[in-house]
C-alpha cells in the first residue's frame, strides 16, 4: 500500500472525498503550500492505486474517492491487523508461560 502510506497522499485522499467530482485545483485549495502539479502527481498516484476515481470534463479531470478503494485498504488493513494482534497474543501466551514457569521454579 505505498499510495496510502505517506500522510500528504492521506490528506489528499480526504481532501478528494466526496460524492461529487471535483477538479484538481479545487482539491488543492485546501492545502495552499503544496504547488498544483504535486497536487496532480498525489491524485494521479492515488488513482493509479485504486483509491481515487478520475473522470474527464472537457479539458479538466475532476476527482473523488473511489469506495471500492476504500474498501478494499479496509479489508487489507483489517488482515494486517488480525494478523499482528494474533502474533501479539501467542508472545504475551508464552511469555506468560515462562513466568509462571520462572515463579515455581524459585
Amino acid at each position: 500500500m505505498p499510495a496510502s502510506a505517506r500522510s500528504l497522499r492521506r490528506s489528499r485522499a480526504r481532501a478528494a472525498r466526496c460524492a461529487e467530482y471535483r477538479p484538481a485545483g479545487k482539491i488543492a485549495e485546501a492545502f495552499p503550500d503544496v504547488s498544483r502539479p504535486a497536487i496532480s502527481q498525489h491524485l494521479r498516484v492515488l488513482r493509479e492505486a485504486g483509491l481515487v476515481s478520475e473522470r474527464r470534463q472537457g479539458t479538466s479531470r475532476l476527482y473523488r474517492l473511489d469506495p471500492s478503494g476504500m474498501d478494499d485498504l479496509k479489508l487489507w488493513f483489517s488482515e494486517f491487523w488480525d494478523d499482528r494482534l494474533e502474533l501479539l497474543k501467542q508472545e504475551a501466551e508464552i511469555e506468560e508461560r515462562n513466568s509462571n514457569a520462572r515463579a515455581r521454579n524459585n
